[in-house]
């Protein structure tokens, strides 16, 4: 049975044998040192000899006695803690024979009890692996979460209880190579809640096993947030005004509307008849393989707008697509819709025509929830 001391040795001995593998594998000797100290401060919780001295202060003592360790502060450790905590996983890969780390690894005493039940818990937790409020369905693989995470991004997920919301963000920061800033925003934006998998909970199995879009629903947002052109509502005047501010930000464009997409034309310029006609953004699918027609209102939504995009899609579907390509789609963004409107001028549409609302700039989280729950009343 460890005492302190022996946990602050253990601190400091994992601290210098992860910090001499960081020139070939940086951000995973990192994330791996992290999850181990969180490991060892819970066991020493749970079974430490002398952890009733120091309590719920331990954290504090510990800062205290590893000042010299650089980065190892108290806000950090308790990050360490619910990091072990949150990802059992990362466990599991530590405890596979091929993973890199297996020689600093076997030299951690009391690893082998990551995945047990700890007679000092009650029933219903258990420490380093799943407790009843986790779903093994939704654990992305360990050793997969830390060769494509660096810790930065996981710790952004670490105040995220809910775990469906967090695999979320693990699957879409993974497939979309989102950067840190990227994963902030997109948390900060809300995207799990404006995705529809929140009030869709069934919806997240195809999500937590990687499963790519398979038919059009699947990459629709509820709500698309363009509060990246950090504009207000007077500086679009016209829809051309939202158009070019979307292509001068074409790339948080693209992060927004989700994985897959890929441009190919603004004023996409088509001859019907003898007239020619103009569709504001195309983009291509390339996972869907279809064409996204992509149609920008500056109001709130009428009908008529409908009937223009409807005859792009047709006229897409007749003349450009591919015999190899899917049906085309059409998202007709408006600033404000009326969800009965919206259902009886898509009634016998289409069914790839959509019309969605875009924010230009996002209100509070409790404004937005209270929102996102006018807006399933208005749908149930």
């Amino acid at each position: 049975m460890k005492d302190f001391e022996n946990l602050l040795s253990q601190i400091g001995e994992i601290h210098l044998q992860m910090q001499s593998y960081a020139s070939n594998s940086v951000n995973q000797a990192l994330t791996v040192r992290n999850w181990i100290i969180g490991f060892y401060i819970v066991e020493f919780e749970l079974e430490g000899k002398d952890r009733a001295v120091y309590g719920e202060g331990l954290i504090d003592q510990i800062v205290k006695r590893i000042s010299s360790i650089k980065g190892l502060d108290r806000r950090s450790l308790f990050r360490f803690r619910t990091f072990y905590l949150y990802y059992p996983q990362v466990g599991y890969f530590l405890k596979e024979k091929a993973n890199p780390f297996l020689p600093v690894i076997q030299q951690i005493e009391g690893l082998e009890k990551v995945g047990t039940l700890s007679p000092q818990l009650n029933s219903s937790q258990i420490v380093g692996t799943l407790s009843p409020q986790f779903q093994s369905d939704l654990l992305f693989p360990g050793g997969k979460l830390l060769s494509k995470l660096s810790y930065s991004h996981l710790e952004l997920l670490l105040p995220i209880t809910d775990q469906m919301k967090r695999t979320f963000y693990e699957i879409e920061a993974i497939k979309g190579t989102w950067s840190v800033r990227e994963l902030k925003r997109n948390i900060n934006s809300l995207l799990f809640e404006r995705s529809g998998l929140a009030s869709d909970p069934g919806k997240m199995n195809k999500v937590s096993q990687g499963n790519l879009p398979a038919v059009p629903t699947d990459i629709i947002k509820n709500i698309y947030a363009f509060d990246f052109l950090n504009l207000n509502g007077q500086e679009i005047i016209e829809e051309s005004d939202l158009e070019q501010a979307l292509i001068n930000n074409l790339q948080d464009f693209i992060l927004e509307l989700g994985h897959g997409f890929c441009f190919e034309a603004r004023q996409k310029r088509i001859l019907i008849g003898e007239n020619y006609y103009f569709i504001d953004l195309v983009f291509y699918h390339r996972v869907l393989k279809c064409h996204v027609l992509v149609e920008l209102k500056i109001g709130s939504f009428d009908h008529g707008d409908l009937g223009q995009l409807n005859t792009y899609v047709n006229f897409f579907k007749q003349e450009i697509s591919e015999s190899s390509d899917n049906p085309p789609i059409g998202i007709l963004l408006v600033a404000e819709k009326d969800n009965a409107l919206v259902k009886y001028a898509t009634g016998g549409m289409d069914p790839n025509l959509f019309i969605q609302q875009y924010l230009i700039n996002l209100p509070t989280k409790e404004k937005f929830q209270n929102y996102l729950i006018r807006e399933l009343s208005k749908l149930s």
